[in-house]
């Protein structure tokens, strides 16, 4: 048997392909000779299940595949499937990728701490690759915002503000929470326990040493993030503006492709794009 890697494409499953985000991975999974889309799944009850590929985005090469609410059998039919659907699905995906043994994409957001400790532990048995954004500028910003946390004291306060759609149903953001986490780890402190998530009405003096989420949503902003380390008589900003959601679908496909031959295990997009320190 050859010992070269593999070049056949990656067989990949797109789960809740009539999403946005799962439209843009159909788009641009067509033009992507590393891949190839293998199925496509949606909710059960869903409008498009038993429909074409076809139907979601006009293109006679998705017109052999059909829209199905089973998700078992597009599992076994895929090296990998990418999921931005919802944290309730995401687990049920986990824990159908580990029984195939095939690698699980994740750019759903909104976990609480339970699902995401239920979600680490299915993710041990089979390549998990779980992101709260999967774009390069998003994760360089997250190391910025490790680093610039790390390098200034409790004198200067730190802020997270992000922006997103009017049909965005989960706040702060995932990305939001990446950076939180980021900042908190450059400060050597427990984000859960340091972060003010909302303010209303007469809420004091702001603690020392928390960090600040404020969440605004409005018309069709694909994602916009500010980190800011405010001290006295200076400010610092970091920003990171998302314009089109083709950075994400090429940044999860980056990822399926990088987990080809990985050890089972669940990993970020730090660890995709080689920056995990």
């Amino acid at each position: 048997m050859s010992d070269q890697p593999t070049t056949d494409p990656l067989a990949i499953g797109i789960l809740g392909g009539s999403g946005r985000m799962g439209q843009m991975l159909l788009t641009l999974g067509l033009d992507n000779p590393a891949i190839t889309i293998a199925g496509i799944t949606e909710r059960p009850g869903s409008e498009w299940v038993g429909r074409s590929g076809d139907a979601l985005i006009p293109d006679a090469r998705l017109a052999e595949l059909t829209i199905t609410d089973d998700s078992d059998l597009v599992f076994g039919e895929c090296d990998a499937v990418i999921d931005f659907t919802a944290p309730g699905a995401a687990l049920m995906h986990s824990a159908l990728a580990a029984k195939h043994g095939i690698a699980h994409i994740i750019g759903a957001t909104g976990f609480s701490d339970e699902e995401l400790a239920a979600l680490s532990q299915t993710a041990q048995d089979t390549v998990t690759v779980r992101a709260g954004n999967m774009s390069l500028g998003v994760n360089l910003l997250v190391q910025l915002t490790r680093q610039v946390a790390a390098a200034l004291d409790a004198d200067f306060d730190i802020e997270i503000v992000e922006s997103h759609h009017n049909r965005k149903v989960d706040a702060p953001s995932g990305t939001a929470l990446m950076l939180g986490e980021a900042a908190a780890q450059g400060r050597g402190v427990d984000l859960a326990s340091h972060s003010d998530r909302g303010r209303d009405g007469i809420t004091g003096a702001r603690t020392r040493g928390h960090i600040g989420f404020a969440a605004l949503r409005g018309g069709d902003i694909v994602g916009e993030h500010d980190v800011i380390f405010a001290g006295a008589g200076e400010r610092i900003s970091l920003r990171h503006i998302a314009t089109d959601r083709a950075i994400f679908a090429r940044g999860a496909y980056k990822a399926a492709l990088w987990s080809r031959g990985k050890p089972n295990g669940e990993y970020s997009m730090l660890d995709v794009l080689g920056l995990a320190g």
